[in-house]
């Protein structure tokens, strides 16, 4: 099917008189300048309505338009094809005919997808075009069929109405709540909640109360989707329910609790780590959704890789000093001091950790969970296991002078001490340490090596592959070293010995059933700095993050954003993830 051009578009809309000319050719100059759609331009710029530029189109390409904001569409047809597929490429089933199956889409040039559709359901597609507002209106209609789910849930359960919350104080009692918890509707919805986070493999389930109704979202390999909407009047019964099931103060409304509770499925053994706190519409909650049966990974299997791998190795044989992983909340941490937990944990070692939470149950491991209400924190828990006669000790998090004073001071008296800090680089946990007021000759004398870590997206099904662009390699000019990454790309022999940076190609995400977005599950792009002679000297100086940095990468470290790099060209991921990532 032909694309429209821009000077096509122009001429037609000239003919039209509908935007003014000079207008018209400042936005066409635009487009050229930075090779771009003039459509999406006139759009922005809110000189003619988006759907009257796209029935422009549709008559230009001979294809015809169709409104979807006022239809209503049949669920089964509607279903054809899947939320997420919709919402990620603006592509509405909405009318079949026998064998026919027609489309409304925003770009009807996408084969790609077309193809994709037409396999999955054995019809034959009907591409028509729509405007963006038309497809959001359609996409609704999805959630709206789920309430409808939901409230045949109800329906068919019990065959009663579900316990509300009496009308005259607009509050229930405990006793209501715990009636509202033991609906047999109630238990369904949260029953059938989790298990759609189990089909998706979420990790999170956010139950998010608006003014009218209760938002469900899931967080699917690091990206948080809306999942489905709810009537707002199950919202207090969904409350109760998860916190009867996660041992809460069922009356409590104005504090945040946190707690936690086990779900058993055929195929599944899963804790969920519960978190609720009050907002203006009620009560949100948030599920950590951590699998009990998973066996641990290795390092390889998490992403570190070359060089970076064989040191942590060396490093986590060594009987003293302090291993630090860092990187902000949900990149992944806590699996990579698991990774070397696994590799540690022998009889001849007694293995300690004080963590909040404990996510992983590790046999052998002593574990112990920080509860500051009754003044168990990180500092007096590590304080309590250092006379525990620990040889490795794992703190989750070092939050304050106290907890790093106590993790430099067990280094310094044998023992090897695993930890994380939030910081954005390996070279920024220097400094921040020293903000923390731990001595610098402390440090130097501790910190072994420092690992810094994000989570991208796998990629699960290639399109196809491309040679970067000018601009795309032009933006990490300065950032990179492309020899450093063409070296490494030919000792393990992903690329040939002739291969040039500027010639490799790069994949694309496909569609598939299994994989709409083309991705499916995550794996890490890491950066290790040793704390060699050089780095100590540059300790003693108090010197910034940026200096630090800049003498590891003369030493030869790689940064995440080269090994993220590197694992795009391997096929692993995409160059596009990698950016989006790291664009910090």
């Amino acid at each position: 099917m032909p694309r429209i051009d821009n000077a096509q578009l122009k001429s037609f809309l000239e003919d039209t008189e509908k935007i003014n000319k000079k207008e018209l050719e400042k936005l066409y100059q635009n487009a050229e300048k930075g090779k771009t759609s003039l459509a999406g331009l006139i759009i922005e710029s809110g000189l003619i309505h988006e759907e009257d530029l796209r029935k422009l189109e549709a008559y230009i390409l001979g294809i015809p338009y169709v409104d979807l904001i006022k239809e209503r569409i049949d669920p089964s047809i509607l279903r054809l094809i899947p939320e997420p597929i919709a919402r990620k490429y603006n592509i509405i089933a909405f009318k079949k005919e026998g064998r026919d199956l027609q489309v409304a889409m925003i770009d009807p040039d996408d084969i790609q997808i077309i193809e994709f559709i037409k396999k999955t359901t054995d019809l034959r597609i009907l591409p028509r075009l729509t405007s963006k507002t038309s497809i959001q209106e359609a996409i609704k209609q999805y959630q709206k069929s789920l309430e409808g789910d939901f409230e045949d849930i109800m329906k068919k359960s019990s065959g009663s109405e579900m316990t509300s919350v009496p009308s005259e104080t607009g509050e229930a009692d405990a006793e209501d709540l715990k009636k509202m918890a033991e609906d047999l509707p109630i238990i369904r919805i949260v029953d059938t909640l989790i298990q759609h986070a189990i089909i998706e493999r979420a990790s999170d389930i956010h139950i998010e109360p608006a003014e009218k109704e209760v938002i469900i979202r899931y967080r699917v390999d690091g990206i948080l989707h809306d999942a489905m909407i709810l009537p707002k009047k199950v919202a207090p019964g969904i409350v109760a329910r998860i916190k009867v099931m996660a041992n809460l103060k069922i009356d409590e409304h104005r504090l945040p609790q946190d707690g936690r509770f086990k779900v058993e499925t055929a195929d599944h053994k899963l804790s969920l780590r519960v978190s609720i706190l009050p907002i203006f519409d009620g009560e949100k909650i948030v599920m950590r959704l951590l699998s009990e049966d998973s066996k641990g990974l290795s390092l390889s299997e998490i992403g570190l890789r070359g060089d970076a791998l064989d040191k942590v190795h060396a490093y986590i044989k060594k009987p003293v000093g302090i291993i630090l992983v860092t990187g902000p909340t949900g990149s992944g941490k806590t699996t990579t001091l698991y990774s070397i937990l696994e590799i540690l944990n022998t009889p001849e070692v007694n293995i300690s950790t004080v963590e909040d939470p404990i996510e992983y149950r590790m046999p052998r491991v002593n574990q112990t969970q920080v509860k500051p209400e009754i003044g168990l924190s990180f500092a007096s828990g590590l304080r309590s296991l250092l006379r525990q006669d620990p040889n490795i000790i794992m703190v989750g998090e070092i939050r304050d002078e106290e907890t790093a004073s106590l993790a430099i001071n067990a280094a310094l008296t044998g023992h090897l001490v695993l930890s994380t800090l939030h910081t954005n680089s390996a070279a920024g946990a220097l400094p921040r340490l020293l903000e923390m007021g731990v001595e610098p000759f402390l440090i130097a004398s501790t910190v072994n090596v420092i690992v810094a870590q994000r989570l991208v997206r796998r990629l699960c099904e290639t399109k196809d592959k491309t040679m970067m662009t000018g601009e795309a390699f032009g933006s990490l000019v300065g950032k990179i070293n492309p020899e450093k990454i063409i070296r490494e790309l030919k000792r393990d022999r992903i690329v040939d010995a002739k291969t040039t940076f500027e010639k490799i190609q790069w994949s694309h995400p496909g569609k598939s059933e299994e994989c709409p977005d083309g991705y499916k599950g995550r794996l890490g792009i890491y950066e290790l700095l040793e704390v060699t002679a050089p780095i100590k000297e540059l300790i003693m100086k108090n010197s910034t993050s940026g200096d630090i940095e800049k003498r590891a990468r003369e030493e030869g470290m790689i940064t995440m954003l080269e090994d993220g790099i590197i694992k795009a060209a391997e096929g692993r991921t995409t160059l596009e993830e990698i950016l989006r990532v790291t664009s910090e």
